[in-house]
Protein backbone atom coordinates (compact mmCIF):
# COMPACT_ATOMS: atom_id res chain seq x y z
CA UNK A 1 0.00 0.00 0.00
CA UNK A 2 1.08 3.54 -0.70
CA UNK A 3 -0.40 6.68 0.85
CA UNK A 4 -1.01 9.50 -1.64
CA UNK A 5 -0.90 13.20 -0.82
CA UNK A 6 -1.58 15.71 -3.60
CA UNK A 7 -0.31 19.20 -2.79
CA UNK A 8 -2.93 20.99 -4.96
CA UNK A 9 -5.88 19.27 -3.23
CA UNK A 10 -7.48 20.57 -0.02
CA UNK A 11 -5.56 19.47 3.06
CA UNK A 12 -7.05 16.57 4.98
CA UNK A 13 -9.04 17.80 8.00
CA UNK A 14 -8.16 14.69 9.96
CA UNK A 15 -5.57 11.90 10.24
CA UNK A 16 -5.94 10.49 6.72
CA UNK A 17 -4.39 10.79 3.26
CA UNK A 18 -6.01 11.88 0.01
CA UNK A 19 -5.88 8.33 -1.35
CA UNK A 20 -4.32 4.90 -0.97
CA UNK A 21 -2.82 2.89 -3.82
CA UNK A 22 -3.52 -0.80 -3.34
CA UNK A 23 -2.54 -3.01 -6.28
CA UNK A 24 -4.10 -1.47 -9.38
CA UNK A 25 -6.76 0.41 -7.41
CA UNK A 26 -6.84 3.89 -5.93
CA UNK A 27 -9.13 4.43 -2.94
CA UNK A 28 -9.83 8.16 -2.67
CA UNK A 29 -10.91 9.68 0.64
CA UNK A 30 -14.16 11.61 0.62
CA UNK A 31 -13.89 15.14 -0.68
CA UNK A 32 -16.01 18.01 0.59
CA UNK A 33 -16.48 21.38 -1.16
CA UNK A 34 -13.37 22.99 0.30
CA UNK A 35 -11.45 25.59 -1.66
CA UNK A 36 -7.91 24.12 -1.80
CA UNK A 37 -6.29 27.53 -1.24
CA UNK A 38 -8.46 28.96 1.55
CA UNK A 39 -9.71 25.70 3.11
CA UNK A 40 -13.19 27.24 3.38
CA UNK A 41 -16.45 25.74 2.13
CA UNK A 42 -17.43 26.83 -1.38
CA UNK A 43 -21.01 27.36 -2.50
CA UNK A 44 -24.37 27.51 -0.81
CA UNK A 45 -26.30 25.31 -3.23
CA UNK A 46 -25.98 21.59 -3.83
CA UNK A 47 -24.98 22.32 -7.42
CA UNK A 48 -22.12 24.64 -6.43
CA UNK A 49 -20.89 22.28 -3.73
CA UNK A 50 -21.10 19.18 -5.96
CA UNK A 51 -19.07 21.00 -8.63
CA UNK A 52 -16.33 21.83 -6.10
CA UNK A 53 -16.32 18.31 -4.65
CA UNK A 54 -15.85 16.74 -8.09
CA UNK A 55 -13.16 19.30 -8.94
CA UNK A 56 -11.36 18.30 -5.73
CA UNK A 57 -11.63 14.60 -6.60
CA UNK A 58 -10.30 15.42 -10.04
CA UNK A 59 -7.30 17.19 -8.48
CA UNK A 60 -6.48 14.08 -6.44
CA UNK A 61 -6.85 11.84 -9.49
CA UNK A 62 -4.75 14.15 -11.68
CA UNK A 63 -2.03 13.94 -9.04
CA UNK A 64 -1.56 10.26 -9.95
CA UNK A 65 -2.16 10.63 -13.68
CA UNK A 66 -5.87 9.74 -13.71
CA UNK A 67 -9.16 11.47 -14.60
CA UNK A 68 -12.78 11.14 -13.55
CA UNK A 69 -13.09 8.55 -16.34
CA UNK A 70 -10.76 6.30 -14.31
CA UNK A 71 -13.36 5.97 -11.55
CA UNK A 72 -15.04 2.59 -11.14
CA UNK A 73 -17.26 3.46 -8.16
CA UNK A 74 -18.36 6.47 -6.17
CA UNK A 75 -20.16 6.85 -2.89
CA UNK A 76 -22.11 10.09 -2.47
CA UNK A 77 -23.08 11.28 1.01
CA UNK A 78 -25.86 13.88 0.96
CA UNK A 79 -26.95 15.92 3.94
CA UNK A 80 -30.50 15.83 2.55
CA UNK A 81 -31.93 13.46 -0.07
CA UNK A 82 -33.97 16.42 -1.38
CA UNK A 83 -30.67 17.50 -2.98
CA UNK A 84 -30.42 14.30 -5.04
CA UNK A 85 -31.58 15.82 -8.34
CA UNK A 86 -29.37 18.90 -8.07
CA UNK A 87 -26.33 16.78 -7.23
CA UNK A 88 -27.19 14.36 -10.03
CA UNK A 89 -27.39 17.14 -12.64
CA UNK A 90 -23.85 18.35 -11.89
CA UNK A 91 -22.54 14.79 -11.43
CA UNK A 92 -23.81 13.76 -14.87
CA UNK A 93 -22.33 16.90 -16.49
CA UNK A 94 -18.91 16.34 -14.88
CA UNK A 95 -18.75 12.62 -15.74
CA UNK A 96 -20.14 13.16 -19.27
CA UNK A 97 -20.76 9.71 -20.81
CA UNK A 98 -18.81 7.84 -18.12
CA UNK A 99 -21.16 6.17 -15.64
CA UNK A 100 -19.29 4.50 -12.77
CA UNK A 101 -21.26 2.42 -10.29
CA UNK A 102 -22.53 4.55 -7.42
CA UNK A 103 -24.17 4.49 -4.04
CA UNK A 104 -25.95 7.60 -2.77
CA UNK A 105 -27.06 7.89 0.84
CA UNK A 106 -28.36 10.62 3.10
CA UNK A 107 -26.54 11.12 6.37
CA UNK A 108 -27.15 13.29 9.38
CA UNK A 109 -24.14 15.55 8.86
CA UNK A 110 -21.06 15.78 6.63
CA UNK A 111 -17.74 17.22 7.84
CA UNK A 112 -17.89 21.00 8.20
CA UNK A 113 -21.66 20.74 7.58
CA UNK A 114 -21.18 20.38 3.82
CA UNK A 115 -24.20 19.46 1.72
CA UNK A 116 -22.27 16.71 -0.08
CA UNK A 117 -19.19 14.52 0.20
CA UNK A 118 -18.00 12.07 -2.46
CA UNK A 119 -15.42 9.29 -2.26
CA UNK A 120 -14.32 6.99 -5.07
CA UNK A 121 -12.40 3.95 -6.19
CA UNK A 122 -10.43 4.33 -9.42
CA UNK A 123 -8.39 1.99 -11.58
CA UNK A 124 -4.72 2.82 -11.98
CA UNK A 125 -3.12 2.60 -15.41
CA UNK A 126 -0.91 -0.41 -16.00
Amino acid sequence: MEAIHVSDAPNAIGPYCHAMKVGNLLFCSGQTPLDPKTMTLVGRTIEEQTQRVLENLSIVLTGVGLTLKSIAKTTVYLKDMKDFQGMNTVYEKMFQNHKPSRTTIAIKQNPLDALVEIECIAELKS
